[in-house]
């Protein structure tokens, strides 16, 4: 059987890229990491990483092993808490990773929630988008990943992941605030200078506009929607938010419009798939699911 010990310190070294930084991280020595690498790779009979210039990177069983470890690793973190809730601990814990309008909206209303209900459990927060934060859920760094999706890019669960929906996120077009209209037909504004946000994001801006019958021009991309909404306020385009993150900040030099034809993108909280879950991990879901009730449209 594979040391658990020594699939860590793999599963360190692939993150880091060297021995040193994994050393670092783990608070070893470096000759300890390169011990525990060649004793894994005396246990598969095959080499596991390719030294070059830059540090190290894995060979194609060392990628296979690292997916492999992090499925098992996050499996054992599952079990060390749910064994720890049947043992009556009264204290737990919920690790979240969610993406920054979630962050800035329904995760300090679902945290203040939680606290208030449950004073001992702690809540901790890592920002990430949706793919980064599968990753950290996959690997067992958080216990909770709040995701986004679009309809040509559904949100459905996996085997290895539960997925449970929390609220549909409407999308907007953003317009200077003398533009301000009831509603707006996309197709009305294929002429448009165009600003993007994520990689998601754009690709649901170019599926709608597809849709629509035109070719947005993009001249301005921004994963960050208070530079969006200062680049609308100056003229320089017209933009695509969604609610959560007009409900975190906006300003008052833009209008908010809702499209004719209605968008939106799914807002989701992702576990790993299990028959139970801790009590703290299932108490924020619940958090989760009422803060979406307080989240007010940002029309207007």
């Amino acid at each position: 059987m594979l040391d658990l010990r020594r699939l860590t310190v793999l599963r360190a070294v692939a993150r880091e890229g060297s021995f040193s930084a994994a050393a670092r991280t783990l608070d070893y020595t470096q000759p300890a990491i390169s011990h525990h690498v060649a004793r894994l790779e005396a246990e598969v009979g095959t080499p596991l990483l390719v030294r070059t210039a830059r540090g190290v990177r894995l060979t194609d069983a060392g990628q296979a092993l690292v997916e492999h470890a992090d499925a098992v690793l996050a499996r054992l973190a599952s079990a060390e808490d749910e064994i720890a809730a049947i043992a009556g601990l009264r204290q737990g814990r919920v690790r979240l990773a969610a993406f920054p309008s979630a962050s800035a909206t329904l995760v300090p209303i679902a945290a203040r929630t939680l606290h208030d209900a449950h004073e001992a459990i702690t809540v901790s927060l890592v920002e990430a988008e949706p793919p980064e934060a599968l990753a950290l859920l996959r690997g067992g760094e958080v216990d909770v990943a709040l995701v986004f999706g679009y309809p040509e890019s559904d949100l459905t669960s996996t085997r290895d992941l539960e997925v449970v929906p929390l609220l549909e996120d409407d999308l907007f077009v953003v317009l200077p605030a003398e533009r301000r209209a009831r509603r707006v037909r996309l197709s009305n504004l294929a002429g448009e200078t165009w600003i993007a946000g994520c990689e998601r994001c754009r690709a649901h801006l170019l599926h709608l506009a597809g849709e629509a019958g035109f070719q947005p021009q993009i001249a301005y991309a921004t994963d960050d929607y208070v530079t969006v909404q200062g680049l609308v306020a100056a003229g320089l385009g017209v933009a695509l938010l969604p609610s959560l993150a007009l409900a975190a900040v906006r300003r008052d030099d833009i209008a908010t419009v809702p499209l004719a034809k209605p968008a939106a993108r799914q807002i989701a909280a992702v576990l790993p798939a299990a028959p139970r879950h801790p009590p703290a991990v299932s108490a924020m879901i619940g958090a989760l699911q009422s803060a979406t009730t307080t989240i007010s449209p940002a029309t207007g």
